[in-house]
């Protein structure tokens, strides 16, 4: 791994200057972008979704633990493993109890929902010593709904809003791999809700890079000279083929 250059203090301040003003023009345009992202339309949700929990089953609806908001983590985890996935775990060690206890002063709930069966959730929240609610999304649309899942057996592909179609041409060279990966596969992701009364509406959700929100550590380690220290392998097999290929297909 390279160092940065030797520089006298001076060459340090004219290159952190000009460094300012490009980062004061970001913070402009995601002030701007997170503006547009909250008038984003919002869409009604009429399935009726299944989860299993800790108090057996539950709706949609009783995720949001009588607040307006729901933040929902797509938590990689198919039946079939024994663990969650790393990165996705990654994330989910960074919500602490102060950083939950923030969000519902702000009348916002945070959970996770993945495909695996309830006890196999259970089982590794418990081994990780996490405390955030989690739910099974088994025997329910929802995660091939949201895109968490893709079979196309189930729902029609789309990573991270591309189609079958977008991928196989020239530009989706970067996720041309989920074009030929062995199905079901699990994807990472966040999706946001609203609830007014006793409606409840889909209002965003993220893919890719844009989970990177969960995991904070990322911004401490991006304002350092060695970075994230990350390399990332060619995916392997089924089970890693999402979390391998995350940095390339946010493009």
């Amino acid at each position: 791994m390279s160092l940065p250059k030797i520089a006298s203090r001076d060459e340090w301040m004219a290159a952190r200057m000009e460094l300012l003003a490009r980062e004061k023009e970001l913070t402009r345009q995601t002030d701007a972008l997170n503006a547009d992202r909250r008038r984003l339309p919002m869409v009604r949700i009429d399935e009726d979704y299944v989860f299993t929990g800790r108090d057996g089953e539950v709706r949609l609806a009783d995720l949001f633990e009588g607040r307006r908001q729901l933040i929902v983590q797509h938590f990689m985890f198919d039946p079939e493993w024994e663990d969650g996935c790393s990165s996705c775990s990654a994330g989910a060690d960074e919500m602490a109890n102060g950083l939950l206890d923030h969000l519902h002063v702000r009348d916002t709930t945070f959970a996770a929902v993945s495909r695996a069966p309830f006890e196999k959730l259970e089982d590794y929240r418990k081994r990780k010593g996490w405390e955030f609610p989690w739910y099974s999304s088994n025997g329910s649309r929802f995660n091939y709904d949201f895109h968490a899942t893709i079979d196309e057996s189930v729902a029609p592909l789309e990573i991270n809003y591309r189609t079958r179609s977008d991928i196989e041409r020239p530009e989706g060279a970067a996720i041309a791999w989920a074009a030929t990966a062995d199905q079901p596969f699990e994807m990472p992701g966040i999706s946001c809700f609203l609830r007014d009364g006793d409606d409840v509406f889909h209002t965003y959700s993220t893919f890719a890079r844009g989970t990177e929100a969960l995991v904070g550590a990322y911004a401490f380690l991006d304002m350092t000279a060695l970075g994230r220290q990350e390399e990332w392998e060619e995916p392997k097999g089924r089970a890693d083929s999402a979390r391998a290929a995350m940095p390339n297909f946010a493009t």
